[in-house]
C-alpha cells in the first residue's frame, strides 16, 4: 500500500492503525512485521520437531545452511530464538522449515515442539548466516555434526547436489539421531555416513578421524554440533595448519568455564534479586529466578537481550574482560556479575 494511502488510512482508523484491521482479516497481512503461519509441525524423534511455515509475501529466499530468528508468544510474552534452516532453497510450495530440539528447561524449544499448532502465527526475521556453501561447490565434502548441530547441514544436502560427502554423525542413541531415516537412505558412493552413538558406541573422538576419513586434509569441512565438539575441531585443524578449511556454526558463543567471581544481581522494575555465579550469564539467572528478560540469539550477535545498568560492573563471558558505567546496555546473554549488579528492568 502506498505511503500516502497509509497516512489517509491511518486517519481514519484512528486510534488503531490499519494494520490492526489487516491482521484482523489475515494475520499475515502486517505491514509492521515480517509473519509466517505454521502449517504443520512434525515429529522427528522424541525430542525434536520440524516446523512447516508459510510466510507472508515478502519473504526472501536462503540459502541452505543458514538460520531465522522466530518470535512466539508464550503466555503473552514475545520470546525470540534462532534456528536453522532445514527445508530445501526455493520450494515450490513456497514454505520453509526449521527444526527444533527441545531442551530441559526450555521455554521456546519446549513450546514449539510440544505446544506448536498448525495455524499458529510467528514473527519471522530475514534469513542470516555464513555456514554455507561457496557457489563453487567443493570438489569433496566432509560433514561433522552433533545432535542438533545436523540441522543446517540438512538444509545443505537437500539443497546441493554434491560430487563426495562424507558425514560424520553423532548422537546418544541411534533413535535420538534427527533425520535419522532419511540421511541413512542417502548412503551412496557420494554419500558415506559414519553414525556415533555416545549411549552405546562412545563418543567420537579425533584420533578416529585418520580411519574414518583418510584424506580429511584435503577436504572443506563444516562443522556444527555441542560446544567441545566445536573446539575439539577448531585445535585439530588449527595443528594441521589447514584451519582455512574449516567452517564452525555455534549455536551458543564460546563463553569461560572460570570467568571470576560473580555477584548480587537486582532487577530493579521487577523487584528481584538474585546470587548469581561468575559463569554464570544474566539472562540465565534472570530467567531462573523467573524475571521477563528481553532475548534474542542468545549469542551476543542480535543485542536484543541489551539492559540499561543502573549501577555495578559486568564481565564479558567470552573475553573475561570487566566494564560498566551507569547508562551502558548491557547485553545480558554473554555478561555475568563481577560484584554487585543493578539493572533497569
Amino acid at each position: 500500500m502506498p505511503s500516502t494511502l497509509l497516512r489517509a488510512a491511518s486517519r481514519l482508523t484512528t486510534p488503531f492503525l490499519p494494520d490492526d484491521y489487516l491482521t484482523l482479516v489475515n494475520p499475515l497481512w502486517s505491514t509492521r512485521e515480517l509473519r509466517g503461519r505454521v502449517e504443520a509441525v512434525v515429529p522427528e524423534t522424541a525430542d525434536a520437531a520440524t516446523v512447516v511455515v508459510r510466510p507472508a509475501r515478502g519473504w526472501p529466499a536462503h540459502q541452505a545452511g543458514q538460520y531465522v530468528r522466530i518470535g512466539v508468544d508464550i503466555d503473552g510474552v514475545r520470546h525470540s530464538r534462532t534456528y536453522s534452516l532445514t527445508s530445501p532453497m526455493q520450494r515450490a510450495d513456497g514454505r520453509f522449515t526449521f527444526t527444533v530440539k527441545a531442551i530441559p528447561d526450555g521455554v521456546v524449544s519446549n513450546h514449539l515442539v510440544r505446544a506448536t499448532k498448525p495455524g499458529d502465527v510467528l514473527v519471522l526475521e530475514p534469513p542470516q548466516g555464513e555456514f554455507v556453501l561457496p557457489d563453487r561447490r567443493p570438489a569433496k565434502v566432509l560433514f561433522l555434526t552433533g545432535g542438533s548441530g545436523i540441522t543446517p547441514v540438512m538444509g545443505m544436502l537437500r539443497s546441493h547436489r554434491l560430487a563426495d560427502v562424507v558425514h560424520i554423525l553423532g548422537a546418544p542413541t541411534r533413535s535420538a539421531v534427527v533425520f535419522g531415516a532419511e540421511v541413512r537412505s542417502m548412503q551412496s558412493p557420494s554419500y558415506r555416513l559414519h553414525e556415533f552413538h555416545d549411549d552405546v558406541s562412545g563418543m567420537f573422538t579425533f584420533d578416529q578421524l585418520d580411519e574414518i576419513c583418510p584424506d580429511w586434509r584435503e577436504r572443506e569441512v563444516w562443522v556444527c554440533g555441542p560446544g567441545p565438539l566445536m573446539d575439539a575441531a577448531e585445535v585439530h585443524w588449527k595443528d594441521a595448519g589447514i584451519s582455512e578449511r574449516l567452517r564452525l556454526e555455534r549455536f551458543r558463543p564460546r563463553l569461560l568455564a572460570d570467568a571470576g567471581e560473580g555477584g548480587e544481581v537486582v532487577f530493579a522494575k521487577s523487584g528481584t534479586t538474585v546470587a548469581a555465579a561468575g559463569s554464570t550469564a544474566i539472562l540465565d539467572a534472570g530467567e531462573a529466578a523467573g524475571v521477563l528478560m528481553p532475548s534474542g540469539c542468545r549469542m551476543g550477535i542480535c543485542y536484543t537481550c541489551v539492559l540499561p545498568l543502573k549501577a555495578g560492573r559486568v564481565r564479558d563471558l567470552r573475553t573475561g574482560e570487566v566494564h560498566g558505567e551507569e547508562g551502558d546496555l548491557v547485553q545480558t546473554c554473554i555478561s555475568a556479575a563481577a560484584g554487585p549488579v543493578e539493572l533497569d528492568l
